[in-house]
């Protein structure tokens, strides 16, 4: 660390303004005394006047002497502690004192004052670079006082926890350490799980320091989504590949032996096989996404996005399967959508499924209607967000179905939906990916008029 900078305080002049008055009452106090004993000595006859005058005239000329240089250095110190005092930054400079005995102390003094300088910018110093040390860290960092109120947290607390910090704060195994840290002036490390706004795995170490405390949060979200997903994968592919790869095996042995020399089954067998592959190659590639998604769930995305353009993206590219079906979309996208924190992909991923499930699950040649707009318009929503729903025509979906919709593989009409393409896994994606974005998700749906799935997403700063 390289050596602190400190200005260095102006020299006092050299007669210092306030010399004068100094001098006069040091050549009072000095005179005074011995010239009342000079006139005594003369009036009692104890000195004749001719030598009382010539040794008062001595005594007066070095007391004005003496008086003079001394007020001077007197002066001086005190002109340089004003200095000192207006700038309290400034070192000060070794000033010129004429008496032997005030210059070994204004030396020293000077010397003083600016060792203590240099220490205390030194020391400002590091603390200046320790505190941007805690501000860099990458995890969140708090500092509570002897209550518990937050006096400082640095970027990453913020970033992390911003609105929900309250909530963290009143974690009951959160109290339990800080109660416990402050008793034994120890260290204390807690694991935390926070529900909302989407379940987070944290570990909380709280560290005592006087009387106040940091808390150190580290986020383990992360690797424990990973041994989640390990299982979660092996368990649900374990159950929804085993239907098809049952058929492709009972079809490889129909294959080896009866339909061996059967052109036609051998075709007719061939195609079922070739289709219950692509089933078990979209429930794989459905699922790896879903477990991406459920690991970075825990972190907002950061990228400040505009909407619009993106929806006409979509759109655009359901062309095919809209010319195929028959179905129309109506889009009222406005143009002046606010900005959204947002991840591209993944938001792309949410409204191409809406959209998707709307055409096969709709009704053939029917209507759907795409559209967008500030929260404010419905009062079941914060109103700092933007809404973005899809509604269709089609059949509707039982009250008792809708709880359940965002399950993994969980299917109102099962043999429906096999054959259309779904996997049962497209609005499990949907609903990670809307709280991974802080958002939320409401289904409406009427039996025999239409379903609405609609989108609250927060708007930055709301």
């Amino acid at each position: 660390m390289g050596e602190a900078r400190l200005t260095q305080a102006a020299r006092p002049a050299l007669w210092p303004a306030q010399t004068l008055p100094t001098a006069l009452a040091i050549i009072f106090t000095l005179a005074a005394l011995p010239s009342v004993i000079f006139v005594l000595l003369v009036l009692f006859g104890g000195l004749k006047p001719f030598f009382a005058v010539l040794g008062l005239s001595a005594f007066l000329i070095v007391a004005c002497l003496l008086g003079l240089l001394l007020g001077r250095d007197i002066a001086a110190m005190a002109a340089l502690l004003r200095t000192l005092r207006a700038n309290p930054e400034a070192t000060p400079r070794e000033p010129a004192l004429f008496v032997p005995g005030m210059a070994a102390i204004g030396g020293d003094a000077a010397s003083l004052i600016r060792a203590e300088r240099q220490n205390r910018a030194r020391l400002t110093e590091r603390t200046a670079a320790d505190h941007a040390l805690l501000e860099r860290l990458p995890d969140p960092l708090f500092r509570l006082d002897s209550e518990g109120v937050i006096t400082w947290r640095n970027a990453s607390a913020l970033n992390a926890f911003g609105a929900e910090t309250a909530a963290l704060l009143r974690h009951p195994e959160l109290r339990l350490a800080l109660a416990q840290a402050r008793r034994s002036m120890a260290p204390v490390r807690k694991s935390l799980a926070l529900a909302v706004p989407v379940p987070r795995e944290l570990d909380a170490t709280v560290i005592p320091v006087g009387d106040r405390s940091y808390v150190l949060i580290t986020d383990r979200t992360r690797e424990r989504s990973i041994e989640k997903m390990r299982a979660d994968f092996v368990a649900n592919s374990s159950h929804e590949l085993r239907t098809p790869l049952a058929s492709l095996i009972g079809f490889i042995e129909t294959l080896r032996g009866p339909a061996a020399d059967d052109p036609e089954a051998q075709a007719r067998f061939l195609g079922i096989m070739a289709e219950q592959a692509e089933r078990m190659q979209r429930v794989i590639a459905d699922l790896l996404s879903l477990s991406r998604i459920e690991i970075i769930e825990h972190q907002p995305p950061e990228e400040i996005f505009y909407l619009p353009p993106l929806l006409e993206r979509i759109v655009a590219g359901l062309e095919p399967i809209l010319a195929t079906s028959g179905t129309k979309i109506d889009v009222n996208v406005p143009a002046d959508l606010p900005k959204i924190p947002a991840d591209p992909d993944q938001l792309t991923q949410v409204f191409t499924n809406l959209l998707d499930n709307a055409i096969k699950y709709g009704k053939r040649g029917g209507r759907i209607r795409l559209y967008a707009g500030p929260a404010r318009q419905d009062a079941r929503f914060e109103p700092g967000g933007i809404l973005v729903a899809v509604a269709d025509d089609g059949p509707g979906i039982a009250r008792e179905h809708i709880p359940r919709l965002t399950e993994r593989f969980y299917r109102v009409d099962k043999g429906r939906s096999r054959a259309v393409g779904g996997t049962g896994l497209g609005l499990a994606i949907v609903k990670h990916v809307i709280n991974r974005h802080r958002g939320r998700l409401v289904i409406d749906s009427v039996e025999g008029q239409g379903t609405t799935f609609t989108v609250w997403l927060p708007v930055r700063g709301a």
